[in-house]
């Protein structure tokens, strides 16, 4: 079966290039525009890896990732943020909010596949 991935980003390009890169992969890919969406996206399916962008309406990432982590299926479900944003205490930040990894675009396609691929299988 294979392994799921959701995208949370309000960024449409985005979304159709981690799309067009992830399913050729053999990802089952669910993307969202938002952290309500995610949220309920949640709810409805179970997900293998969760990406996350930081700066985003409403919710941002990082509050998103604290509300996943408080789910008890979701308390090990590897998170990666995927972000524009590139300073050390937005790092520190991500992580603290329980991601597993902290990525900062623009990241090669050949080594966000190499990172899906080695966290997820």
């Amino acid at each position: 079966m294979a392994k799921r991935i959701l995208i949370v980003d309000d960024d449409e390009m985005v979304r159709i290039a981690l799309n067009e890169l992830l399913r050729p992969e053999g990802y089952e890919v669910n993307i969202v525009s938002s952290g309500s969406e995610a949220l309920k996206k949640l709810d409805e399916n179970g997900y293998d890896l969760l990406m996350l962008d930081i700066i985003m309406p409403e919710m941002d990432g990082f509050e998103l990732c604290k509300k996943i982590r408080e789910r008890e299926n979701y308390k090990e479900t590897p998170i990666v943020f995927l972000t524009a944003k590139s300073r050390e205490e937005d790092r520190a930040e991500g992580l603290d909010a329980g991601a597993n990894l902290f990525l900062s675009k623009p990241i090669s396609p050949d080594k966000l596949i190499e990172i899906v691929s080695d966290t997820i299988g």
